[in-house]
């Protein structure tokens, strides 16, 4: 299973982080992807926020509106995934859903405010 967490109510540029801890799977071996559904999207509109590769392949992947805010990271040691977020806006506002091969977390809720 995945479990996220770390999300809050914060105003415009403040941060958070979030935390995706995984287990009954190798999680190492994956790539962990970082969603987010906005209050106004239907599940199947879900974006990727960010991507990271796999142990050995740290390659990553953010989608534009994030880039320069937004850091993707893993401990492969301790089945965990992380996306620090920093200088939030209110677009931001949204719940964030970690997946990895295919298994989705049940999401934390990230409130932006002015």
């Amino acid at each position: 299973q995945v479990v996220d967490s770390g999300g809050g109510m914060v105003q415009v540029g403040e941060s958070l982080r979030l935390s995706c801890v995984a287990s009954g799977f190798t999680f190492s071996a994956f790539p962990v992807r970082w969603y987010r559904q906005g209050p106004e999207q239907a599940r199947e509109a879900r974006e990727v926020v960010a991507t990271i590769g796999s142990e050995g392949d740290n390659s990553t992947f953010y989608v534009d509106s994030v880039k320069g805010r937004f850091t993707i990271s893993r401990d492969d040691e301790k089945n965990e995934a992380y996306l620090q977020m920093n200088n939030l806006r209110l677009e931001d506002t949204a719940v964030y859903y970690c997946n990895v091969v295919g298994i989705w977390g049940q999401g934390t809720q990230v409130t932006v405010s002015a």
